[in-house]
């Protein structure tokens, strides 16, 4: 898709990528399973509360560890400590989680666009409880981030970047469209790609003929696992939704588990295979650490294929370890 030039030099100064999203600080625990029998919650399940339910379950929870999270601002942190330059767009309020989730952004070297809310909900955050066989459930209240409105998209908010990525839950805001859009409208007057993370395939479902309509126009990269991609194509295969995003021209980053992942634009194709480990530690944020290191190399200019290297070595690094965060330095054993 053409891009034009840059109309204004002098907003920002050019970073390599925007993030926009739900800001999500995730409070982590250890605890039993007596302590998910007594909340009522579902080994594995995410359950969407309210803040006095938030405030309820955090006076049970005994330690815990609070950083930011929420799948872009994942990617966004993870594309920082591989080197890149990034920003974030996403609400929060000034209390001490929306300090947490700012402050933990910026010690990264992020710049986070908006100022906190002095009024409204509380910042989001979501109790992530982490069994003894490292399976997590999540209980989640989304407060402040779905206060994210088009007002706070503006030329000066968006900047000028190489790349934007868009949080599919986006979306589900009550503005959501509208600033998508708004967003999407900017991007394409600074000549910034704009990136479409899927988010999940019942989003999709949710917002399907919407998702295809900013596909069609103004998404450059779609980045999606295979459930997302055949719910966004409404096919019953993956071989199918190959067949049918023959008709788009976008940039297609597509992960597939175990069967690695594949990338698809116009008439060029590469398969890059899933790197066997030995153990997987949890699974949690790799589809959030591939997006990290695939728009690494692609703003970067590397092959697509070098580009879905890249972002299998984050991904299959992520699920060695407890937690979706890439650490810095991870490249220093890429070869």
């Amino acid at each position: 898709m053409r891009r034009s030039k840059p109309k204004s030099e002098h907003m920002n100064s050019v970073i390599q990528l925007l993030g926009i999203s739900n800001a999500i600080v995730d409070v982590l625990a250890h605890i039993d399973d007596d302590f998910l029998e007594s909340i009522g919650a579902v080994p594995g399940s995410m359950t969407l509360i309210d803040e006095e339910r938030a405030h309820e379950i955090y006076s049970m929870m005994g330690p815990a560890t609070e950083m930011s999270g929420g799948s872009v601002a994942n990617t966004i942190a993870g594309f920082a400590n591989l080197g890149g330059s990034a920003a974030y767009i996403g609400r929060v309020k000034a209390d001490q989680l929306g300090d947490i989730f700012n402050h933990d952004m910026r010690s990264l070297g992020i710049d986070i666009r908006l100022q906190p809310g002095t009024d409204g909900a509380p910042t989001a955050r979501s109790h992530v409880l982490i069994s003894g066989d490292g399976q997590r459930t999540m209980q989640t209240y989304l407060g402040a981030c779905t206060e994210l409105s088009v007002d706070d998209i503006t030329p000066e908010t968006i900047g000028i970047a190489k790349a934007m990525l868009i949080e599919g839950y986006v979306w589900d805001l009550p503005e959501g469209p509208a600033l998508t859009r708004k967003a999407m409208d900017i991007a394409a007057q600074n000549g910034t790609a704009v990136a479409l993370s899927l988010s999940d395939s019942f989003c999709v479902q949710r917002h399907r003929d919407s998702f295809d309509d900013a596909v069609r126009n103004g998404v450059d990269i779609v980045v999606a696992n295979e459930d997302e991609i055949n719910m966004l194509m409404q096919t019953n295969s993956f071989d199918e939704s190959l067949d049918a995003i023959k008709s788009y021209d976008n940039l297609f980053a597509i992960t597939r588990s175990e069967q690695g992942s594949v990338i698809v634009h116009g008439k060029e194709k590469a398969v890059q295979a899933a790197t066997l480990v030995d153990k997987v530690t949890d699974t949690t944020g790799a589809g959030d650490a591939y997006i990290a290191g695939f728009l690494f190399g692609w703003v970067d200019d590397r092959s697509l294929a070098e580009c879905a290297r890249l972002g299998t070595f984050c991904a299959t690094r992520v699920i060695q370890q407890v937690g979706a965060r890439i650490e810095p330095g991870l490249l220093e054993d890429f070869d």
